[in-house]
């Protein structure tokens, strides 16, 4: 159990598989750039896509205590195979026990909430990990507040692998990006309106763009994400008096902090980022 301390204040957690959830720290830092931050990723054990949903959740777990050992009021799973396969479990069972002053948030329900306001033809795409479309997370929430859209899922379990290793620009990357939109299409080409379900994928932008037909929109979670994150904030003051503002921001992995270091300054464009080696267990 961790210590409850509800007059205490520290840094909001973000936690990925890897290195994901860097494009959802990049645009909460944009939009609250005063709030102070810890990143976990856990690269050692990524991806966690192919993963079952015990071991998904075993692993969310322990990131989450981890975060809450270091003073983390509140923790962001930037990770959308985390948030489908153990967000629920972990805000219900785990959560009154460990400390219930404390809170955890997912990446599904914030992108779910701005998609009935942007789709035209009410036919909607989820490009994600094997683990999330399985989970159909994204068909129950969107369903949920726009019963009327068809959603369409495709799994495309290469691309972590390609954003992990540093090769989603690579030319290599192009087969497997428009394999998966092209089988997506074909399901449903009524589609005008693509998800990217993984916060990896944010990297492979360009590539998905240039085989997307020009009138499908793409949808990145990161400003969702973020904007949903400040009006959560505002809504709950007393959460948002725990939240540190000091504007630092701290780099954990469970992997080589050198190679951490290299690919967190490729995804945020920075090469002051000094990482931390950890351990989950």
């Amino acid at each position: 159990m961790i210590p409850s301390s509800p007059l205490s204040t520290g840094p909001i957690g973000v936690f990925d598989s890897g290195y994901g959830g860097l494009t959802i720290l990049d645009k909460i830092r944009g939009l609250m750039p005063e709030y102070d931050y810890i990143y976990l990723g856990d690269s050692a054990r990524c991806p966690y896509g192919p993963r079952s949903f015990e071991v998904v959740y075993e692993f969310t777990l322990q990131a989450v205590g981890k975060l809450f050992e270091l003073g983390c009021p509140l923790v962001i799973l930037a990770c959308n195979t985390a948030s489908a396969k153990a967000l629920r479990t972990i805000q219900q069972i785990n959560l009154p026990v460990m400390d219930a002053t404390r809170r955890v948030l997912g990446v599904i329900r914030p992108t779910a909430e701005c998609i009935g306001e942007i789709t035209r033809s009410r036919h909607v795409g989820i490009l994600a990990t094997a683990g999330t479309i399985k989970s159909e997370s994204y068909l129950l929430e969107i369903h949920k507040l726009s019963p009327d859209i068809v959603v369409t899922g495709e799994a495309c379990p290469m691309w972590v692998s390609l954003v992990e290793n540093n090769e989603y620009q690579s030319e290599g990357a192009d087969y497997f990006v428009k394999q998966h939109i092209n089988r997506l299409l074909d399901k449903d080409p009524m589609i005008d309106t693509i998800i990217l379900g993984c916060t990896h994928y944010p990297l492979l932008l360009d590539k998905i763009r240039q085989f997307t037909p020009g009138h499908i929109r793409i949808i990145a979670q990161g400003e969702y994400v973020a904007r949903s994150l400040r009006d959560y904030l505002d809504r709950h003051p007393e959460m948002d008096a725990r939240c540190g503002k000091g504007g630092k921001c701290r780099f954990l992995t469970t992997e080589s902090g050198n190679k951490f270091e290299e690919s967190a300054s490729i995804f945020l464009g920075r090469q002051d980022i000094k990482v931390e080696s950890i351990a989950l267990e």
